[in-house]
């Protein structure tokens, strides 16, 4: 039923603003000096941008909730590991070439007469090595110097570039990843790292899609498949070994100063057999604790399978969530704009991310004012806390979503939890510390509430509550040198 946006409801909803926190962020001696200096940085219609980068590439930004790896990774550490894994990118295509003999083939070619080439071939070709970061990241899109595809096929289409390097060298993936958050001062990633292997079944496929209107016979049908994949062995390995190779790939990333967590996922685009042997996989995975914390769905919105089962994939989402309830659920819903597609399919997605599945946390979240529930929505994750993860480079790349037009305007006027992240950084090519330039530039949050938004990161991770205290503490200590710095800036900047 449509529900009407009532004046009073929505004053009741902005008297009730700003999420809760498990604590008020630590204030110290030098908070107010920095408040007044990050003030006048956002202060006018020009905020001072290049101080602002300065300001937030040092300021603690306690972690980055929706992150994924293969995202992250920038174009150039794919291109050095070509060699590594002994591939080569065809010059044409600009895909990666696994088979072996085709690459012994080319390298045993005069390099001008390679059509496959080498990390090194890559880089003394300009031109290839130009046009490869263009089609493997959003590089120069904006810029006019790339071929110019709608950008949300440039972006989802750079995936199926590297994908044969990012599913490799896991280990030193998050070494770099690791190294890059500490340079800018973040001491967590919650990763969306890797999926587990999905099985095919037909007849469950017809099965489904008969059934998708009655929700007895398909919840019957879940605990049927679950039942008969749990009894497979060759499922059972297959869990084993996602679960191994994650720790694996987690070894030694972990330290006094950094830690890492790890999402497992389910790609929406595939058919309900698959979705859902992949879903129990995962949940199963993150069921077994350790580094495994959460469990999400990916892949474009806006496809037409992803939209034709998505209400299948939310009901999924729920039976899992009664069998294994201890386990965390964070999902993509309403990464969609007007335009997407027709207007009907823009009323319902976070509604039944929470209201079916069950989500504990939103990733994007864009398609808000368009949902028929909007109120009920923002009611419901105020009222349980339930955090909506801003990526502001991200929709705005993907989606054209920006400015007044974002709806993290209503998540903040009527008091739904945020966190800000990063989504793809590699693919966009940015970092966390933009993402809170951006954020301070455009909307004028306070010094308060950008340093609760960094607080936030810690309070909404997937992480044990002694693990939330443990980086909190340490929140605390590098808020207090970094205040004490800009307060010292302060005190110079007065002098001249």
């Amino acid at each position: 039923m449509t529900k009407t946006l009532s004046s009073s409801l929505l004053i009741t909803l902005a008297a009730l603003a700003a999420a809760a926190s498990a604590r008020t962020p630590a204030s110290g001696p030098n908070e107010a000096a920095t408040a007044r200096h990050y003030a006048s940085l956002i202060a006018g219609a020009q905020p001072k941008t290049a101080e602002l980068v300065l300001f937030f590439s040092q300021m603690p930004k306690g972690g980055d909730l929706h992150h994924h790896y293969s995202g992250a990774i920038y174009a150039e550490t794919y291109v050095d590991w070509l060699d590594k894994q002994g591939y080569c990118v065809n010059k044409l295509t600009y895909k990666i070439e696994t088979d072996k003999s085709v690459v012994e083939h080319e390298r045993a070619k005069q390099p001008k007469d390679r059509a496959c080439l080498s990390s090194s071939d890559v880089y003394a070709d300009d031109a290839t090595w130009r046009e490869l970061l263009q089609r493997w990241s959003s590089k120069d899109f904006n810029n006019h110097g790339a071929i110019q595809p709608p950008p949300d096929r440039q972006f989802f289409q750079t995936f199926g570039y590297f994908g044969p390097v990012s599913d490799r060298n896991f280990h030193d993936g998050l070494v770099e990843l690791k190294n890059r958050a500490l340079a800018e001062n973040v001491a967590y990633i919650e990763t969306m790292f890797k999926s587990p292997d999905t099985v095919s079944d037909p007849e469950f496929d017809k099965r489904a899609w008969d059934s998708a209107r009655d929700e007895a016979k398909f919840a019957q049908l879940l605990e049927s498949a679950r039942q008969k994949l749990n009894a497979t062995p060759a499922f059972r390995t297959s869990v084993d070994t996602f679960v191994r190779t994650v720790n694996e790939a987690a070894l030694g990333i972990d330290d006094e100063n950094f830690t890492m967590r790890y999402q497992t996922y389910v790609v929406r685009l595939f058919s309900p057999s698959r979705v859902f042997s992949s879903m129990l996989a995962a949940f199963e995975s993150a069921a077994r604790g350790g580094k495994i914390v959460g469990v999400n769905i990916v892949g474009q919105e806006s496809q037409m399978v992803s939209m034709r089962d998505y209400t299948l994939h939310m009901q999924m989402f729920r039976y899992l969530k009664k069998v294994y309830p201890k386990v965390n659920v964070a999902l993509h819903a309403g990464e969609l704009a007007l335009g997407d597609v027709p207007p009907e399919d823009l009323k319902y997605h976070i509604d039944q991310a929470l209201n079916v599945a069950g989500a504990q946390r939103i990733g994007h979240g864009i398609d808000l004012a368009h949902e028929t529930n909007a109120v009920g929505i923002m009611k419901t994750m105020r009222a349980k806390d339930i955090p909506v993860e801003i990526n502001l480079t991200s929709n705005a790349f993907i989606e054209g979503v920006q400015g007044e037009n974002h709806p993290i305007t209503l998540y903040r006027k009527y008091g739904v939890p945020y966190v800000i992240s990063t989504d793809d950084a590699g693919v966009t090519r940015h970092n966390l510390a933009n993402e809170y330039v951006l954020f301070a530039s455009r909307y004028k949050p306070s010094y308060a509430e950008v340093k609760k938004a960094s607080y936030n990161s810690i309070r909404y991770s997937f992480l044990p509550e002694s693990d939330k205290q443990r980086l909190t503490r340490l929140l605390d200590a590098r808020f207090a040198r970094f205040e004490s710095d800009v307060a010292a800036l302060e005190r110079t900047a007065v002098k001249h």
